[in-house]
């Protein structure tokens, strides 16, 4: 195997202390772990060594996630839940600390309801949501961190269909939800580190853990006795030096920092022959800026990208997959000199699905590379908490091979060959495009990626600040919590927990669940549609179903069906309100701790600015609700926001939305019980009225400085 090394001639360095990274640390010891597999088998083997604390910042963490999979067993349990609960019953002084977002409604089906490890174990096991962040914004760090020695960072959380080893195999029985749907095939690379970038990584996860619960985490007493690091890895560096770039969006008294954006456009500048970047999203406009002048430049790179063609979910694909073709529309349009490469990785066996790609890694020439969490979006420029590391070999030439050997590595596992195969015809051809072109062929390969935007998606999808924003809008209507401290309110909260969980268990297990069903409520309400007591019995429906957390667009759906649209918009309305203010009520009763205890720290928010900003912030939370309408109206009664505006800014929220649902809700009816052209032609009228509605009021509240997106990756 033959590695050709090129040598930058007039280099200059790329990173910067301070500007496109936070530190400079060196390590004994760095190594690229690529896909699930190696990573959950490398962190197992160094957490078992762990003595004093296992810190993980996350974007997701489920305790019931297997890391054994087709592995020999290590005498702990597979599931990582119980796999840190035995860790703890064997080494008394061990603390581990788990924070993950405090995610939107939108992914609460695909993430565990309630965590198996915060419910059941031990009290050194410490599980926190974060929710410091803008509204919008996600926590997106994957940080792992042992006895302050050993540190991971890279693309992967702890969750489900995240394990899979470099051979992709398609129909791995293991590889499934825990309903037992499989998942497609995934992959990514995670970066182990020791020495002080471990150190500084360390701090940097206690500095997002007090940031977001207020306390601060002890630091190690002493240095580990033994060495965490894993026997069984082979480390890819020795003695070098590690950046730590940074994504942190501007929110209460922390500053901006961009360090991902600004090493992004530095190391695309001083590019000479390759840029190779995988990536899941590739929608950032400074990124399409700084390829576009490269692709100008006569004297260019060669740039390779490697893509996830399709997203999961019709969301993404509508929203996220159409910013990333306009921005590739303009890529091809710049590439006068034939220097843009396009692939994906294809396996057979998956018809129209490909492998999920969610690495996060950008190879320049042979001399920078870098791997983290931050994707190629606008989101992670600046909306998103984000963690890279890199390594410059600045003239070394045992660095700068290993750097060419880590991109080959990841070509060859996608083109299915050696990664020595890669370096010759790299070597032969003198071009990284032409060296893939020529491996190309095998039934595992890099498939050309030439998907293009339909005309009429890309038409009616909004501008990327709508969708992918990169910086918080200057108004959130979220503040930090307060520490709850009073046991009569914690026992006031957890009693009303405890009902909420009572009714929703009745929901899953009993014959309630039949009667709280659209059609069988309709059928119910439609007996009264001309009796007097209907508006009473569309009040005492909102009513209960607010006390029941009833979903109130359900609700909605009832009253327009069975009263028609006009009758359905006055009855919800009222019935909305009522409700709305009976629930404030109970949380102004209930106070501000108990709420905050019952409602996790993404909700705990609404307190000083919600009573500051007031009616406009009440309007803004029902034309985009935060969260479910009666957690919402409970949070608001314990904050400091007056009755008088809670009530205004309702129903001036309101209506609105209500008013849209009910003329949709009435057309849909109608086209359903008398199909014709002229009812699918109003059906249509309707829906895109409706969409245009949507898009004004997006813009009414992008004015007023609210950030609408609920995305991350």
């Amino acid at each position: 195997m033959t590695i050709e090394v090129q040598v930058p001639t007039g280099h200059v360095p790329i990173l910067q202390t301070g500007q496109n990274c936070w530190r400079v640390e060196e390590v004994r010891r760095a190594s690229f772990l690529i896909d699930g597999a190696a990573y959950f088998t490398a962190f197992r083997a160094a957490a078992i060594r762990a003595q004093q604390s296992i810190l993980i910042l996350g974007w997701d963490f489920d305790s019931r996630t297997r890391m054994l999979i087709d592995q020999e067993p290590d005498g702990f349990p597979d599931q990582i839940g119980n796999f840190f609960r035995e860790l703890l019953r064997r080494h008394q002084g061990l603390q581990i600390y788990v924070l993950t977002w405090d995610h939107h409604l939108v992914y609460s089906i695909e993430r565990e309801w309630i965590s198996y490890a915060k419910l059941f174990g031990p009290r050194r096991l410490h599980t926190v949501k974060d929710g410091a962040h803008p509204v919008g914004a996600s926590h997106h760090q994957k940080i792992a961190v042992i006895d302050n020695a050993v540190a991971f960072v890279g693309g992967m959380d702890f969750a489900q269909c995240r394990w899979d080893t470099t051979a992709h195999r398609v129909d791995h029985p293991h590889r499934r939800l825990m309903d037992g749907k499989p998942c497609r095939p995934f992959h990514d690379v995670q970066m182990m580190v020791d020495g002080e970038a471990a150190r500084a990584l360390g701090e940097l996860a206690r500095e997002r853990w007090e940031g977001a619960t207020g306390d601060q985490l002890p630091l190690p007493l002493s240095e580990p006795v033994g060495d965490p690091w894993p026997p069984a890895v082979s480390p890819d560096f020795q003695h070098v030096s590690v950046a730590i770039a940074r994504t942190r969006p501007e929110y209460e008294n922390l500053k901006e920092v961009r360090e991902v954006e600004a090493l992004f456009i530095e190391s695309i500048k001083q590019a000479q022959r390759y840029i190779y970047i995988e990536t899941q999203y590739l929608t950032s406009r400074v990124i399409e800026g700084a390829l576009v002048e490269r692709l100008q430049d006569p004297q260019g790179p060669e740039i390779v990208l490697l893509l996830h063609p399709n997203s999961d979910g019709w969301l993404e694909q509508h929203t996220m997959d159409v910013l990333r073709g306009r921005v590739l529309k303009r890529l091809r349009a710049d590439d006068r000199f034939h220097r843009l490469a396009l692939y994906f990785p294809h396996l057979p066996g998956l018809g129209h699905e490909c492998i999920s790609v969610h690495a996060k890694v950008c190879v320049i020439d042979d001399n920078l590379v870098r791997v983290g969490s931050a994707n190629c979006s606008n989101r992670s420029m600046g909306f998103d908490t984000e963690c890279d590391l890199a390594i410059e070999a600045t003239g070394d030439i045992e660095i700068q091979r290993t750097i060419a050997d880590f991109r080959n590595r990841l070509l060859g596992e996608h083109l299915d060959v050696e990664s020595g195969q890669i370096a010759d015809a790299i070597a032969r051809e003198g071009s990284l495009i032409r060296a893939i072109e020529r491996l190309r062929g095998k039934p595992r390969t890099l498939s050309v990626f030439d998907d293009q935007i339909p005309v009429d998606v890309d038409g009616w999808l909004p501008d990327a600040d709508y969708i992918d924003p990169s910086r918080p809008y200057e108004a959130t209507i979220v503040p930090r919590a307060s520490r709850p401290s009073a046991r009569r309110q914690l026992m006031i909260g957890a009693s009303v927990l405890v009902g909420l969980l009572a009714v929703a268990a009745a929901w899953r297990w009993t014959s309630l669940e039949r009667l709280l069903n659209i059609p069988t409520m309709v059928s119910y309400a439609e007996q009264f549609e001309h009796s007097a007591v209907a508006p009473f019995l569309a009040l005492a429906a909102f009513v209960l179903g607010g006390l029941m957390v009833v979903p109130v667009t359900a609700l909605i759906v009832v009253t327009v069906l069975a009263f028609g649209p006009i009758l359905g918009f006055i009855y919800a309305l009222i019935g909305m309100t009522v409700s709305a203010l009976l629930t404030f009520g109970i949380g102004h009763l209930l106070g501000r701790q108990s709420i905050q205890r019952l409602a996790g720290s993404r909700l705990n928010h609404l307190s000083q600015r919600l009573g500051r900003k007031g009616i406009l912030a009440v309007i803004v939370i029902r034309i985009m609700p935060v969260a479910p309408f009666t957690i919402v109206n409970l949070v608001a009664g314990a904050s400091h926001i007056r009755f008088r505006d809670f009530a205004l800014g309702t129903v001036l929220g309101e209506v609105p939305g209500l008013l849209i649902m009910s003329i949709f809700v009435d057309q849909v009816s109608e086209t359903v019980k008398h199909p014709s052209v002229m009812s699918v032609g109003m059906l249509a009228g309707v829906v895109f009225l409706c969409f245009l509605a949507g898009i004004g009021i997006w813009r009414w509240l992008n004015r007023r400085g609210t950030s609408l997106t609920a995305r991350a990756a």
